[in-house]
């Protein structure tokens, strides 16, 4: 089976692991240790699929042969060992099915996410710190590393904005089925009266944009400031003006970072992350063009969330764009959001 559903050309992924290989000897290609390691990622990606692929075609076939060995024995052990076998390879087969539905532009470059809190003080900030640690300790279930951009915590609890750089292959891909509004409604632990209370956040995820994609963006549209970093809970980690904020003029798109202890390195990121934001600026307003072509109005603001957490009083996650619900909120809290991932991007497939 050399294609799969169009996503997957198993062919094409073996010729451009040899390619990528033959680069890798020779003699100059490290010199360039940025790009050497965007070489190795890649290859290392093309990889998993194809090795994936082949171990997942090497089980089919052992199943197919204890098939037989079923039918003549009769034996009931060896069938339910088969079946065990059998509902395994069916959940490999899903997951790798998954996998190839990640073609799009981007999908395989790492996340860069951002969660902002709406209206509610201290409410919603706490509840963007808790959408901080789902998606951390999601991350790290798929061995992803985790960069945490930028932090400002809030007055009392929780955080008034954070940045992450998420790690890993086909991180953008992923997360991207994040990206809206989420709601919570709870019993708030900060009223002395124990009502309800409704918290939203927004979730901004981009694709880390490269420095191999030609994104112009001129010295004079760039206004830069510099401040002192801070860390969470409002430790310093830097005792001079390391972190950098920059803001675009023509667009009026601001980014910050103070991660790293030197104000070229933030520099650089930042340029990172303005990069991805113009990218997804010019996304945006195609599609925009193409809506106003087609006729279509979509609802913006906090009324069009994609996800709302139900604590109180009843327990519930629903997924408002594939209607796919989780009982167990708190099993989603900590970090098992796969199921939401998976419903989304299949239902744009559709």
């Amino acid at each position: 089976m050399k294609t799969l559903g169009g996503h997957f050309d198993l062919d094409d992924k073996r010729a451009r692991i040899k390619e990528l290989e033959m680069e890798m000897t020779v003699p100059e290609f490290w010199n360039d240790q940025e790009h050497a390691q965007k070489v190795i990622n890649e290859g290392n990606g093309l990889k998993s699929y194809v090795y994936k692929f082949d171990e997942i075609d090497n089980r089919l076939g052992d199943l197919e042969v204890s098939y037989e060995l079923v039918k003549e024995e009769e034996d009931q052990e060896l069938f339910d060992e088969l079946d065990s076998e059998i509902k395994s390879l069916m959940k490999e087969v899903n997951d790798f099915e998954l996998q190839m539905l990640l073609s799009e532009p981007y999908d395989a470059n790492n996340a860069i996410l951002e969660l902002h809190p709406g209206a509610g003080g201290t409410e919603s900030q706490d509840w963007a710190s808790m959408l901080l640690r789902m998606y951390q300790r999601w991350a790290e279930g798929k061995n992803f590393k985790i960069e945490t951009l930028d932090y400002l915590p809030g007055d009392e609890a929780g955080v008034k904005s954070v940045t992450l750089l998420i790690n890993g292959p086909n991180a953008y891909g992923y997360l991207k089925a994040e990206k809206g509004v989420h709601r919570l409604v709870r019993i708030s632990p900060f009223d002395s009266s124990g009502r309800r209370h409704t918290s939203f956040v927004s979730c901004e995820v981009l694709p880390e944009i490269t420095d191999d994609v030609d994104i112009e963006v001129k010295t004079e549209d760039i206004k830069i400031d510099t401040y002192r970093a801070s860390g969470a809970g409002g430790q310093h980690v830097n005792t001079t003006d390391s972190a950098v904020r920059m803001t675009h003029i023509p667009t009026g798109i601001i980014v910050t970072c103070q991660n790293e202890r030197s104000q070229i390195k933030n520099r650089e990121v930042a340029m990172k992350m303005l990069k991805s934001k113009l990218y997804q600026k010019e996304i945006e307003r195609q599609q925009q063009e193409l809506d106003d072509i087609q006729g279509e109005q979509k609802e913006i603001g906090w009324g069009s969330q994609i996800r709302s957490y139900v604590l109180h009083p009843y327990s519930m996650v629903k997924d408002h764009r594939t209607n796919k619900e989780v009982g167990n909120t708190q099993a989603v809290l900590d970090g098992g959001i796969g199921s939401f991932i998976d419903s989304f991007l299949r239902s744009q497939m559709n």
